[in-house]
């Protein structure tokens, strides 16, 4: 046999963690086994003595194991002993009994004379792969907030739900057959199974899914009164359009103008869909960012997506062959209304309603190929700043308004249709977009900017600054603007173009309205119908509501554009119920926004079926005093929902003009650092400084374990000279760097979990994860354990109770508390967890100097631990002689007695000269203070040799030593 053949886990035999690393280990020395039987089986000893009494045995050339019962029973045994407190057996105990006792529900009906907080996480999507590490960081740190607050006598709102409607269960559903209602609820068990390890202290009978119709069914409601408002209407809008696919597909679907699934070419392809009218709101939605108290980048984030900018329309004639004017007029839009003498030719976009009747028959050809080119391309493509300017001149001209010159039309995917006009006058003088066209286009650049503090000249790029206008007079439009500064000329042209039918003034956002409609399956279906003879769009009854999704057997696209819907024939054909007439269901579905728009309200009432929300519990509960969740969710889902919210507090359904009163932005977890190293085209290693990576040079993942940091970086434990690249990248598969929470729930338990996530650094800042760290807390956890309980008995389990006295504590331990108290709910309540955590940490090394440990010391230590660490701090309150949970129980409050410092510093001058400073008791007497400056190394060399003529104290404030000229020891008066 071949001892060397690799080692493997048997098939037969499910192994515990601490077996799996064994075979690990087993696996490195495989030339340490010995026969001992004919029968094939080999004894371990000499590999490794966690294996002393298994057995293993040949099967196919390959080794396998069979351990007995009772080794099973002495492994079972050591992990006691190995285990630094028995979270295994607490957290079980402890969320059995928070949900046996609905510990953390709010009842329907609470008393409102109490104060209230909302503390809510972002709508979690419920995908396939379950949570990773980086998930329950925001979700620790709200649970962290609620449990402060319902000990602090505040009545708290802490739901949990699932964003389930959504692209990934639909495609699983087309790749599989499985049906995504079946997927998805697999997927919400899996989440709701991990989050409750966590001891998450979430309502859990407020739980909701937006794929539940009774959820859906207000959905639809809220669809219908935007429908009402005519705040959501058709239009034709470009859509991603693959015709291998015969489908529509998402954004997120399309990668490099190809297909996600399949590498199939997309175009872009007009289709009638429905839109919201969120521009509507875009002011209010501006000036209502002012008063929120949100991470300033997010909301300057929303300001740029909203877009407000002032300027004007103009309008430009289209002219004939023959330079005469056509019946045709090009609106754009600008900021620099002043630059207009500098327009040397007009852009439109591909898209743009007049190209063909722009288009030339010699350029005809020519602008299809280019339209059908720029179809391909998304929008962000078309418009990345980097990317290079392509465009075709359509073959026809326009006129300046302001000087009457003819000027080429050109047509460019740097222009999109849906932002202003779809079309811009060209300044390429004072805009680099333009300038770069111009230049590779040959188009004329007019100079009509002078910068205020240059000299004008031709640098070789655009000048996009204000200045003196130049250039820009006209007798035959009657427009004279030079001398003018752009703001003065600005106004003037607005005003030229206002009188003279030219143009106006005009406010333009870059917010466009909200493409609402998917032609997919997967979500919540719009409770409109058309009726057959006319195709007039009629809403359905409310009290028709909900619309419920038809089951549907196949998922994939009908290959026309039709959404799959289409393929459900009975639940299509159908009467509007208003004329009773033929009519069709609408077959697009709303989008995965929609659900979590609105879902904070509902959160308030769950089981409501007569109203959205009762107005009494939304005007108690409102707004949310603290959103947490990623950065990645700064404009659209806050944005929509605050959109939603509007409408909704204008129809008297809500009682506040925003839903979210704080939002917080938590940082992200990546995984951990990964060490590079590099090799030649010989396999040597170079080190990262002079490595060429441009040629041939092949990279290596270094272990950890060979890597040592030297000053500022990392090298070869075995070759200093080989300098590595240490990076920590984001936590994907495709990385194999994700850390499943529940392999670290098992291995060090779910406090130690939680207290880790809060203890890595800032709350709103990026972090890396090591497992290293996780130890560090986890033997915190186990130290304030013993500290409480005592230490482990000879078999490795713990005593009944707590080593805590009854005695009255010193003003030393109190002085120790109350520090700790004052630290730990500052640091709480303004989100710094990690100083938090800090502070307890001194509280447990001071208290192991302690002869003795006073129980009323201990009891509100634990309260102040019961946040971070819930599992044990229950335990412990158990142990103290408790027998409900302390879920309820006050909060400490520092007393401010206790938190004064006794000791002060005090100035010390010499002959009137500061000279340094000494640490003093409170009350410390004259003779006192000045023996401590006798002692100070510093103070001392200016009293040696110096007789004392007189000493000024003033005491705590400062003491001032007069010198005499006698050389005398100085001492004591």
């Amino acid at each position: 046999m071949n001892v060397n053949t690799c080692i493997q886990p048997p098939q037969f035999l499910p192994l515990s963690p601490f077996y799996q690393q064994r075979f690990h280990l087993f696996s490195q020395k495989p030339q340490s086994l010995k026969p001992t039987k004919k029968s094939c089986y080999f004894s371990t000893t000499a590999c490794d003595n966690s294996f002393k009494g298994g057995l293993f045995r040949v099967q196919k050339g390959r080794i396998r194991c069979s351990v007995s019962e009772v080794e099973e029973q002495k492994e079972k045994q050591q992990q006691v002993v190995k285990r630094a407190y028995p979270f295994h057996e607490i957290e079980p105990k402890w969320q059995s009994y928070w949900e046996k006792n609905q510990t953390f529900r709010t009842p329907d009906e609470v008393d409102t004379s109490k104060p209230k907080f909302y503390v809510l996480d972002m709508f979690p999507y419920p995908s396939g792969a379950g949570l990773h590490v980086g998930h329950p960081l925001g979700y620790t740190a709200t649970d962290i907030l609620a449990r402060l607050k319902r000990m602090q006598g505040y009545n708290v709102l802490h739901p949990m739900g699932w964003d389930a409607f959504g692209l990934p269960a639909e495609q699983y559903a087309i790749e599989t057959g499985t049906h995504p209602k079946i997927t998805t609820l697999r997927n919400i068990n899996r989440f709701r199974s991990q989050l409750k390890s966590l001891g998450l202290s979430y309502d859990w009978d407020r739980e909701i899914s937006t794929t539940e119709p009774q959820y859906y069914k207000w959905t639809q409601w809220i669809f219908l009164q935007l429908l009402k408002r005519g705040l959501a209407y058709q239009a034709e809008v470009p859509v991603n359009w693959c015709p291998a696919l015969g489908t529509v597909l998402a954004n997120e679907e399309v990668v490099d103008g190809v297909s996600e699934r399949g590498g199939h070419p997309v175009i872009r392809k007009p289709m009638r869909q429905w839109m919201l009218k969120i521009t509507a709101y875009a002011d209010r939605l501006l000036e209502d960012l002012d008063d929120l108290d949100w991470p300033e980048s997010v909301k300057e984030m929303q300001r740029n997506w909203i877009g407000r900018s002032e300027g004007a329309e103009l309008e430009f004639c289209v002219l004939d062959g023959d330079g005469k004017e056509r019946d045709i007029k090009i609106t754009v839009y600008t900021t620099r209304p002043d630059t207009v003498f500098g327009a040397t030719y007009l852009v439109v976009a591909p898209e743009h309603s007049l190209l063909p009747s722009l288009m030339s028959l010699s350029q005809r050809e020519s602008v299809e190929e280019y339209k059908d080119l720029a179809s391909r391309k998304s929008d962000l493509e078309r418009t990345e700043l980097q990317k290079e300017k392509t465009g075709v001149f359509s073959g026809c001209y326009a006129q300046n308004p302001a000087n009457g010159e003819a000027i080429p039309i050109w047509v460019a995917d740097y222009v999109l249709g849906s932002y202003g006009t779809g079309a811009i006058m060209a300044v390429p003088a004072h805009d680099t977009r333009d300038y770069e066209f111009a230049t590779k286009y040959d188009i004329p650049i007019r100079w009509v900017v002078k910068p205020d503090d240059d000299d004008f000249s031709d640098s070789g790029k655009a000048y996009e600054g204000e200045g003196s206008i130049l250039n820009s007079s006209s007798s035959t439009s009657g427009l004279d603007i030079n001398g003018l500064h752009s703001k003065v000329a600005a106004s003037k042209v607005i005003e030229w173009a206002d009188t003279t039918g030219n143009g106006k003034k005009k406010v333009n956002y870059k917010l466009r309205d909200w493409l609402f409609a998917r032609q997919r399956y997967w979500g919540e279906p719009i409770p409109v119908v058309f009726l057959q003879d006319t195709g007039e769009t009629a809403p359905i009854l409310e009290t028709d509501l909900p619309l419920t999704l038809p089951e549907l057997d196949d998922f994939t696209p009908t290959g026309t554009g039709e959404p799959p819907l289409a393929k459900a024939v009975s639940w299509v054909k159908t009467t509007d119920p208003s004329s009773g007439k033929p009519a069709m269901r609408e077959t697009s579905t709303m989008p995965q926004w929609a659900g979590s728009c609105w879902y904070y309200l509902r959160y308030m009432d769950p089981k409501n079926s007569k109203e959205l929300v009762d107005k009494t519990k939304e005007k108690y509960w409102s707004p949310i005093d603290v959103y947490v969740g990623g950065a990645e969710h700064a404009v659209l889902h806050l944005l929509y929902s605050r959109f939603w919210h509007k409408v909704l507090y204008d129809i008297g359904v809500v009682s506040t003009k925003e839903p979210f009163k704080c939002v917080i932005n938590q940082g992200i977890i990546l995984g951990e650092v990964q060490y590079t190293a590099f090799k030649n085209s010989d396999g040597n290693y170079v080190s990262a400084d002079s490595a060429d990576l441009s040629g041939e040079i092949n990279q290596e993942i270094i272990p950890e374990e060979k890597v040592i940091k030297s000053g500022d970086s990392f090298v070869l434990k075995g070759d200093p000279s080989i300098r590595l690249i240490a990076r920590a990248h984001k936590m994907s598969k495709s990385r194999g760097n994700v850390v499943n929470p529940d392999d670290v729930v098992s291995e060090y338990g779910a406090d130690s979990l939680r207290l880790y996530e809060m203890f890595m650094g800032p709350f709103r800042d990026s972090k890396t994860w090591s497992t290293s760290g996780i130890e560090g807390v986890y033997r915190f956890l186990g130290r304030t354990w013993r500290l409480i309980v005592g230490s482990p008995l000879p078999d490795g389990t713990f005593r009944d109770g707590t080593v805590a006295i009854d005695g009255e504590p010193s003003f030393e331990q109190l002085r120790t508390l109350h520090k700790c108290i004052a630290k730990v709910t500052e640091e709480i309540e303004g989100t710094r967890f990690n100083t938090g955590i800090s502070a307890m940490m001194e509280f447990i090394n001071a208290a192991y100097k302690w002869d003795k440990l006073p129980r009323s010391i201990i009891k509100e230590f634990v309260f102040l631990l019961s946040p971070y660490a819930p599992h044990m701090a229950e335990e412990l309150w158990f142990r103290l002689g408790h027998s409900n949970s302390l879920a309820y129980e006050p909060f400490p409050k520092a007393n401010p007695d206790y938190l004064k410092e006794s000791t002060i510093v005090l100035p010390v001058q010499i002959n009137g000269k500061m000279r340094g400073t000494i640490q003093i008791e409170e009350g410390c007497s004259e003779d006192d203070a000045f023996r401590l400056v006798s002692q100070d190394a510093k103070l001392s060399k200016f009293l040696d040799g110096k007789s004392i003529k007189k000493r000024i104290y003033v005491p705590g404030k400062i003491l001032n030593v007069i010198l005499g000229p006698q050389n005398i020891k100085a001492g004591v008066r």
